[in-house]
């Protein structure tokens, strides 16, 4: 019986990553274009340096963790996670400035913010050409994990390895209808009121919030994959939404919008993350650019 474990090997690690993330050894072996039967030898090894037993080989024909599996692939994350890290901070050292800059920014995130952002950045950094995407929910994230862009400010997801988070604050979100919908016109909406009329809700353009819904209330909804098109329709009376408050301020100012009340779905924050991928770390103005919006956040909760 081993009681003191050896030191597991780099590749050794990866070779277990790439087959829980595949589901399989021969997904493993494809992955990382190896024979099967060398896979299989790096997991086994990996267990006797280890002297645990990783995979649950008896009771099922797919290889599944066990507890102590479990353990290590945490472990084994961490580790590949700092190296891509050092070596993405590395690289940043040997190439210096970036000559250009792709980000991607959430729909959701405040107009002043953006440009407050940009218009130092360009300021800041002269040389840089900067490339601007805007998506919604998960597809910010898709963007970034796609390699499309360096950085992303991003709205609430679920954990996903290899994407490095930083928080930048948040966007009050508020329930709003056209002054002649009839939830706006009611004197006191009961709880669920909001059931019963169609809802406008924002759609994800990636899988990664598939299954998920965020505020959505209403059993009968309408789709829209771009908020000035719900903005649009919830001025012209067609159903009711949640919005940020900045965006629509003018309109609440002016009674073409009204807030609602309704008991069940009074608003809230829309948090808001700076996210990179671990490996490809931002250089020194996609640093600054985070950083900005960092401290955009910092100014706005101090006040």
């Amino acid at each position: 019986m081993i009681t003191e474990p050896g030191t597991p090997t780099l590749d050794q690690l990866k070779v277990l990553l790439a087959v829980v993330d595949t589901g399989s050894f021969a997904g493993a072996a494809r992955k990382l274009n190896r024979a099967t039967s060398v896979i299989s030898y790096s997991v086994a090894n990996l267990e006797a340096q280890l002297g645990l037993t990783l995979f649950d080989r008896e009771t099922t024909r797919k290889p599944q963790l066990t507890e102590a599996g479990r353990m290590v692939l945490g472990e084994a994350r961490a580790v590949i996670n700092s190296i891509d890290g050092l070596r993405a901070k590395s690289k940043g050292m040997l190439q210096g400035l970036e000559s250009e800059l792709h980000i991607v920014l959430d729909t959701l995130l405040p107009e002043h913010r953006v440009l407050d952002a940009l218009t130092s950045f360009r300021e800041q950094f002269p040389t840089v050409t900067l490339y601007l995407y805007i998506e919604s929910l998960g597809a910010v994230t898709k963007l970034v994990l796609d390699r499309v862009a360096t950085i992303g400010i991003a709205g609430p997801l679920v954990t996903i390895d290899g994407i490095e988070k930083i928080g930048v604050g948040s966007v009050r979100m508020i329930p709003v209808a056209a002054p002649g919908h009839s939830l706006a016109t009611a004197v006191n909406n009961p709880p669920g009121a909001g059931r019963n009329h169609v809802q406008l809700v924002l759609t994800d353009r990636s899988d990664l919030t598939k299954g998920r819904d965020i505020a959505v209330v209403g059993t009968s909804t309408w789709r829209l994959a771009d908020l000035s098109a719900k903005h649009m329709l919830l001025k012209a009376g067609i159903g009711w939404g949640n919005m940020p408050e900045p965006m629509i301020a003018n309109d609440l100012a002016t009674g073409r919008l009204v807030r609602l009340a309704l008991p069940d779905n009074i608003g809230g924050d829309y948090v808001m993350d700076a996210i990179y991928r671990t490996d490809t770390l931002p250089g020194p103005a996609g640093s600054w650019l985070i950083e900005r919006f960092r401290q955009q956040a910092e100014v706005s909760s101090a006040n």
